[in-house]
This record gives C-alpha cells, sequence and structure tokens, in this order.
C-alpha cells in the first residue's frame, strides 16, 4: 500500500478568492511542488495520473465536523470539470451534490461547530471518456451512524 500525496487544509469560515477560474489555470498543467499546497494541486496531479497512466484515481478528504469536506469536493469537482473543458462543466459539482438534501434531511445533527453536521460518508465517483471529459458522475451515501436511524 502506498500513500500519495497529503494535502492539510483548515477552513476559515469565510471566503477567500482563491478557489476562482483564474487561480485553476494557473494549476492546470504544473507539477505537484511547483505552486503553493492548494486542492487543485492536488486535484491536477490526480488528472495528470489518471491520463498518463490511464488508471482510477481516488482523493480521499476527510476531517471533523464542519472542517470543509463537502466544500473541498466541490472545488475538486469544479477544477475537473473546468481543466477537462468537459461539456458538462456548467454546474457539475451542483448535479453530483444534489442529492445531498434528500439523505442530510434524514441524518444530520447539531454538533458544536456545524448545526448542520452530515451522518453519512460519501462516495462520489467521477467518470470520464477517453479524451479525459467528464461524461458523468455518482454518489453513494453510507450511513455513518446507526443511532440516526
Amino acid at each position: 500500500l502506498s500513500v500519495g500525496i497529503i494535502l492539510v487544509a483548515i477552513n476559515p469560515y469565510k471566503q477567500l478568492p482563491i478557489y476562482g477560474d483564474a487561480i485553476i489555470h494557473a494549476y492546470s498543467g504544473q507539477n505537484m511542488g511547483d505552486m503553493d499546497p492548494h486542492i487543485f494541486a492536488v486535484a491536477e496531479e490526480a488528472y495528470k495520473q489518471m491520463a498518463r497512466n490511464n488508471k482510477n484515481q481516488s482523493i480521499i478528504v476527510s476531517g471533523e465536523s464542519g472542517a470543509g469536506k463537502t466544500v473541498s469536493a466541490r472545488y475538486t469537482m469544479r477544477y475537473f470539470a473546468t481543466v477537462s473543458k468537459s461539456s458538462s462543466k456548467a454546474h457539475v459539482e451542483d448535479k453530483v451534490l444534489a442529492s445531498n438534501p434528500i439523505t442530510e434531511a434524514v441524518g444530520n445533527a447539531k454538533t458544536t461547530r456545524n448545526d448542520n453536521s452530515s451522518r453519512f460518508g460519501k462516495y462520489t465517483e467521477i467518470s470520464f471518456d477517453r479524451s479525459y471529459q467528464i461524461i458523468g458522475a455518482n454518489m453513494r451515501t453510507y450511513l455513518l451512524e446507526k443511532s440516526r436511524v
């Protein structure tokens, strides 16, 4: 078992201007380590490895309640949609995450850091065609706490 890049990100609990299209284009095509650590650097490395080796890639986004996992996943999906020049670029992350309100309406709970903390784990699979453009996505959820049912 080998572990690749690890990025530790901290939720600033405010919007920062570091996730726009200009930043996406700055990281696109760059080598890991040439730019500052960023979720887009991790996404670029996974995208390049997928294209170079023609193998599936995984990005694990982990953290405690309120850490920004869903937001990080959304930025990653937007990165893929933009750099792949996907015809489904139009809010692909919104389409993939559209199932969240349904599952979270059943199993969320209030915590000290997050008024709407999910009790679900999420696995999102993004499918690419042979030219590495997004052609679809599938999100699976799994219950983390049976006591919430």
